[in-house]
């Protein structure tokens, strides 16, 4: 038997309702921030990803799934959604037009080891706010995930608030950073090693314990902080304040992306166990010029959808998979077809939702079918109804049936 690629999940029809909560969840609160979708291709050229993530993350240096095309170009299936949306933004003129505002929903794929709630094909949702340098703008976006998380009805999470501040303010740091891990060297994991020439900042994400000693004692990217980056983060966490969204400032918190400056930050959850991020984000400010553009400042986030299905899986927050049709047409003739078509079209033509039976089963198994599939109504067709004219229609939840014309349905149930 064949089985699906490891890494990566059939997403069941009993599984769609679930899928679809959170999603219709995106849509509503993009709209109610006036935000517009944004759907860019799936694979990208690689420098898109190498040139604007950064060639010494991990994503780039070991979870990319790279391949060349037939004419030898060199593609990547997306690892994450921001490089392409800037590439998108320049490729198209979109900042000509002012500040965008864009949301995005899709897959996304990197070659990292399965665990709870991470796929090799995993799906995200993000929203981006291009062209303002304004503190403004990175409330915007918090206040957007805020909003989608209660919308969902998650109530107990941490937001994590950092700066990374600018190059100069980075470039002070990493020098003193560098310093301090190098004199630690032989008592970092040999990932940590690795990562001290390429992307020291990385180390302070370890999650080993012999790392966890050292960099608890590592100097503070936020005490190298110029005055624009201080003023800047100071305003940040005053107007969180005013608009009393809670946050916790984290000096070694991060992100895996080279591209952020100043503003960062990263929503937690107790239900997710030991791996509890489930979304994050920050400012952005170098990227467009980095992917050949303007200088653009610009901020969003993204949120993991398996992982916030399983906050509210655990929450009991996810709709039940409770199939529900209004009517179920019922009739022990096989010779009637033509009208239980003509009838059923008919019906679907008035938007009511509407099944038949196509195995000729007895009237006995349709009758289990229509319990089954929580009709709320069944419409029997027989010799006698057809002499008539009228079906006879029953009310599933209350056993109470009725003479009816096909064409008075509509307009009995509706009103009922």
């Amino acid at each position: 038997m064949i089985r699906t690629p490891r890494g990566t999940k059939d997403i069941l029809p009993s599984d769609m309702k679930k899928w679809n909560f959170i999603e219709q969840k995106f849509a509503e609160t993009c709209k109610l921030f006036s935000y517009k979708e944004i759907r860019t291709p799936i694979f990208e050229n690689t420098e898109v990803f190498s040139g604007g993530v950064g060639e010494g993350t991990d994503i780039v240096g070991k979870e990319m799934y790279t391949f060349d095309d037939r004419g030898g170009n060199q593609m990547t299936l997306r690892p994450e959604m921001t490089a392409s949306l800037v590439r998108s933004a320049i490729e198209h003129n979109l900042m000509d037009t002012g500040v965008q505002r864009l949301w995005y929903y899709g897959p996304f794929f990197r070659y990292e080891r399965p665990q709870k709630g991470r796929q090799r094909q995993f799906h995200q949702f993000g929203a981006e706010l291009l062209g303002s340098a304004s503190p403004m703008a990175d409330i915007e976006i918090i206040s957007l995930c805020t909003q989608l998380i209660s919308s969902c009805g998650i109530r107990n999470y941490k937001l994590l608030l950092n700066s990374l501040g600018n190059k100069s303010s980075r470039a002070k740091y990493l020098s003193n950073l560098k310093d301090y891990l190098k004199d630690n060297r032989d008592n970092l994991s040999e990932v940590s090693q690795t990562r001290l020439e390429q992307n020291p900042l990385r180390i302070l994400d370890s999650k080993s314990p012999d790392d966890r000693k050292i960099i608890d004692s590592a100097p503070l990217l936020i005490n190298f902080l110029d005055d624009k980056s201080s003023d800047h983060f100071a305003k940040v966490k005053e107007l969180l304040s005013t608009i009393n969204i809670n946050y916790e400032v984290e000096p070694k918190l991060v992100r895996g992306l080279d591209y952020y400056s100043h503003t960062v930050f990263e929503f937690q959850s107790t239900s997710l166990g030991a791996q509890d991020a489930f979304g994050g984000g920050g400012r952005y400010n170098e990227l467009f010029e980095q992917l050949g553009g303007k200088n653009v400042p610009a901020v969003g986030f993204a949120m993991g959808a398996e992982r916030l299905l399983l906050i509210l899986e655990s929450l009991g927050k996810l709709p039940k998979d409770e199939e529900c049709i209004d009517i179920y047409i019922i009739s022990a003739d096989k010779n009637i077809e033509d009208i239980i078509c003509k009838t059923r079209d008919y019906l679907l033509s008035e938007n009511i939702s509407t099944l038949c039976d196509i195995n000729s089963r007895s009237f006995k198994a349709q009758f289990k079918e229509a319990n089954k599939l929580n009709a709320k109504w069944v419409l029997i067709i027989g010799t006698n109804e057809i002499e008539s004219g009228k079906f006879t229609l029953k009310n599933m939840q209350t056993s109470e049936q009725i003479e009816i014309l096909i064409s008075e349905i509509p307009s009995y149930i509706n009103k009922l």
